[in-house]
This record gives structure tokens, sequence and C-alpha cells, in this order.
């Protein structure tokens, strides 16, 4: 399923993201019940998300979180278009705006510990990979991740332009590699089988139908053939948490392919010089 941001009415949502007006006076009265906030409405909302995933997002959910009726909670907040632009630009707030890699003047390194960050950054709300980046929420925090990359990026010495497109680059294949790691943790939950079982009982079907296949797909079947596949030289550690076998595997190909768009930005620093 995939959400855009930013369908709310535009100057309230800006408004909202900006904190440019000031907020409702808070109502204090009888009772045990807290004061809202939109604070506390999109911290409401970001744990629900982050528990049970963008379809069970609604008002009324996150108002039943808070012990408040969904009409409570349009004082501070007008709809569900503009809570969604509001929680997805305060989890951004989480990633780090500063890098003691690129203060040493290491480009590479400091590109990888970023890349990482946002990696798990997208793996602990893996609903933000719903909201589509076609139209962005232009929220402080998500600025403040866009303004991040675009100085890790100039210390590489590239134009403009070409900073431009590697930031257009880097983003998508962060969130294509953060989606499969996502899917590999679901899979099983959301099958009923593991994937130990589901590929026990598909390759052996697969074997019985199509005995030809090696030869029909050779290519396939001799990247098999040569065995494991090795760290590519200069990739990010393996870590020492033992992980599933389809996460394990989504995490070593994220690894792999920083490390060759890594080589590719090094190859045409080299090639201006």
């Amino acid at each position: 399923m995939v959400v855009f941001a930013g369908q709310g009415d535009p100057r309230r949502s800006l408004s909202l993201l900006w904190r440019a007006d000031a907020p409702p006076p808070t109502r204090g009265g009888p009772g045990p019940k807290p004061r809202l906030s939109v604070d506390a409405i999109v911290a409401a909302a970001v744990a629900l998300a982050d528990e049970e995933g963008m379809a069970a997002l609604s008002m009324r959910a996150v108002g039943d979180r808070l012990g408040r009726t969904a009409m409570a909670l349009y004082t501070y907040v007008p709809g569900k278009s503009e809570l969604l632009d509001l929680m997805y630009d305060a989890v951004h707030a989480e990633l780090p705006t500063a890098y003691p890699e690129s203060e040493s003047g290491d480009w590479r390194a400091a590109l990888t510990a970023w890349a990482g960050e946002v990696l798990e950054f997208y793996v602990r709300h893996p609903w933000v990979l719903q909201v589509s980046q076609a139209r962005p929420v232009l929220g402080p925090h998500e600025y403040a991740g866009l303004d991040t990359l675009v100085t890790l990026l100039r210390a590489t010495g590239l134009p403009a332009g070409v900073v431009r497109r590697l930031v257009g680059t880097l983003f998508p294949y962060l969130r294509g590699s953060a989606q499969a790691v996502a899917d590999a943790r679901l899979a099983a939950a959301a099958t009923g089988s593991t994937d130990e079982e589901w590929w026990a009982a598909r390759s052996a079907a697969l074997l019985e139908l199509v005995p030809d296949f090696a030869e029909r797909f050779p290519a396939v079947s001799g990247l098999e053939a040569e065995g494991p596949v090795e760290p590519y030289p200069g990739a990010v550690p393996e870590g020492t948490v033992a992980v599933p076998y389809p996460e394990r595997e989504a995490r070593e190909t994220f690894r792999v392919g920083l490390g060759v768009l890594l080589d590719g930005i090094e190859a045409a620093r080299v090639g201006r010089t």
C-alpha cells in the first residue's frame, strides 16, 4: 500500500510541521486523563504504526491509545492526512545529523555510517517505506536528513548536479534494501510457514516438475554452483548477532550494493581529477 503525503490543508499542515502557530491551550479538569498535545498525539500514532502497521492507523485508534475520542484529537490535528505528515517528519528526528568520519575527511566511511543508520531507521519504522517520496512532507526533520546527506556528498568534491542525482540514487536504494529486510521479518508471521518450510516444499516440487532447470537457466544455476557469496571488500563488517537466513541475505545484499555504489562515487571523483 502506497500512501502519499501532503494531502491535508497546505498551510495547516506546514504550520503544524514547523510549529509556526501557537498550539491550542491544554485543558485541565477533573480526572486522571493526561493533557493532550500535538506531540502526544503524534507519539501515540507512531507507536501504533510501529506495532500494528499503517493499516491500523486511524484517528479513532490513536484516540483509544490516549484514552480520548477521535473528536478530541481534531482540536490539535485536523485529520489523518496531517497526522501522517507529522508522524513521518517526527520519526526522522531519530537520524544523526553529523558524523565524526566526515569531520576527519573520510567521506566513504561517513557515507557508510550514514547508510547503516538510515537502513536501521527504516527497519524500526517499516510503515515509513509506504509513504511515497513522490511528494515530500517538507518538514524540518525531513529537511535535516536531506541536508545531512547533501553535506556528506559534497565532501566528495563532486559537482552539485551529480550530488543531486546521487541523493536520488541513495535514498531509493536504501528504501529497497530496508523493504527486503522488513519483508524477511514479516514473511513467516504473514504466511504461517517458516522460511525453511517454504523453501523445502517448493524446492522439492521444482526439482520434480522442472528436471532440466539447470539447462534452461544456466546463468542462475552457474551462480549457485560457484558456492556462497563472499562479503564485498570494504563492506560493513558482519555483526555478532545471529539473524535468520533471509534477513542475513538481505543485509549482505545491502552491504555489497553499497560498496559498489561507493566505488562508483570514487571512480567519478578520480575521473574529475
